[in-house]
């Protein structure tokens, strides 16, 4: 059921934050083209952005540096925790991304940096459109993702036990789903994998007309 993989997705997370915060505080410094592709966004923003899925925070400070009016959403009260007390001057906020607690057309942009790779594929349009709702006109979507057509489960990572369904999406169905929720796509990037990564990584641009 969508609700016992919600929880175990959450309760994966509440296990691994503390270890995933330290393992993956530095990650963009070795991805030159992640780096751009936040920097070309945070251009092109204007007004609040909710980092969806924000995980330990750091790429909601990464947008902060830049000047962006950003906050952080999680699944996982750990993930929040953590993200709150590195970075106390910033506001992080649990919630669930079909499910947003914001009103319509409130945010210049939301970003989702691989908080979707759990998402079944048949569930995307369901995210896509809560992403749409909070947009205001002119607003911004980013995305990160894995780029491929697969499921993993994955049972250990970051030191511990966990229970995670990883989802891989071909860029073409991705940037068709957005589409269809009423999004204009304004670029997209596909990039090799990278240190420590083994498939294709994607990044996907859009705006709300």
């Amino acid at each position: 059921m969508i609700s016992d993989r919600l929880d175990a997705t959450r309760a994966s997370y509440d296990t691994v934050a503390v270890d995933y915060a330290e393992l993956l505080h530095d990650e963009l410094a070795v991805r030159p083209w992640d780096r751009a592709m936040l920097a070309a966004y945070a251009e092109v923003v204007t007004g609040p952005v909710a980092d969806v899925g924000c995980g330990p925070g750091r790429i909601t400070a990464h947008l902060a540096g830049f000047g962006v009016d950003t906050f952080g959403i999680d699944l996982s009260p750990a993930m929040i925790e953590v993200a709150r007390r590195t970075y106390p001057g910033l506001r992080f906020e649990v919630g669930t991304m079909t499910d947003l607690d914001l009103p319509d057309g409130e945010l210049g942009g939301v970003v989702s940096w691989y908080s979707l790779v759990h998402t079944p594929p048949e569930l995307l349009p369901v995210a896509f459109a809560e992403f749409h709702r909070v947009l205001a006109s002119g607003g911004h979507l980013l995305i990160a993702f894995k780029v491929g057509d697969e499921r993993r489960e994955l049972t250990h990572a970051y030191g511990h036990d966990v229970s995670l369904d990883v989802y891989w999406v071909p860029m073409d169905v991705v940037a068709d789903l957005v589409t269809r929720a009423g999004l204009v796509e304004v670029a997209r990037l596909v990039r090799e994998p990278g240190l420590n990564e083994k498939s294709a990584q994607g990044f996907l641009l859009a705006r709300k007309p």
